[in-house]
């Protein structure tokens, strides 16, 4: 169960819009690499976790990408709001605006939609936090890569934030495959897993 606290995990104020901007911020909604697969592929694996403190870390930053999420949706909608049919089309937004307006729909940069496809979870805890640590490398590289074309500072702002916050999720991942290996039998660590050793 979670709280909704009705605000921002960081205070997004854009004055200037900007399509073009918001097609490309629209990959960390939607993409494969962005806050709704992040948030999907943690709170899925939660479940499979031997040990109660990986299954901690995994809804706390699930829960924290779900709140990312409301925070890059934020971005694109102060991106596009009240922008004519012209300005649309310059942006290049107007295949985009043509099947969704200007509502925020979970597509890449490219309008891919979003699948389950891009997220992986295997059921085991080496191998899933191996991904998790992978994706929110994924995850920092879009987020480097769109602050490469944006100058706004009232974007930036928010940009660099949840860039900051994919460099702590990744090390609280490396901590917790090391708190995973560290309980493993280290000595056998490949041929040994106590997920299906139940004696």
């Amino acid at each position: 169960m979670w709280v909704y606290e009705k605000k921002l995990q960081y205070p997004i104020r854009i004055q200037t819009p900007n399509a073009a901007l918001a097609k490309i911020i629209c990959a960390q909604y939607g993409g494969p690499n962005g806050e709704l697969g992040a948030s999907l592929r943690y709170l899925s694996q939660r479940y499979t976790m031997p040990y109660p403190e990986l299954k901690a870390i995994l809804t706390d930053i699930a829960t924290e990408e779900l709140g990312h999420l409301e925070m890059v949706g934020t971005i694109v909608y102060q991106l596009t709001r009240n922008l004519t049919p012209q300005q649309i089309q310059e942006a290049g937004f107007d295949a985009y605006f043509v099947d969704h307006t200007s509502g925020i729909y979970p597509a890449d940069a490219n309008g891919m939609p979003f699948s389950a496809g891009a997220i992986a979870v295997a059921g085991d805890a080496i191998t899933d936090l191996h991904e998790d640590l992978a994706a929110e490398q994924k995850a920092r590289t879009v987020y480097d890569n769109i602050l490469r074309y944006c100058d706004d500072p009232d974007v930036r702002d928010p940009i660099r934030f949840l860039r900051a916050r994919e460099v702590v999720h990744y090390q609280r991942f490396g901590e917790a495959l090391r708190l995973t290996t560290d309980k493993l039998d280290s000595k056998n660590f490949y041929a040994f897993n106590p997920e299906f050793d139940k004696k």
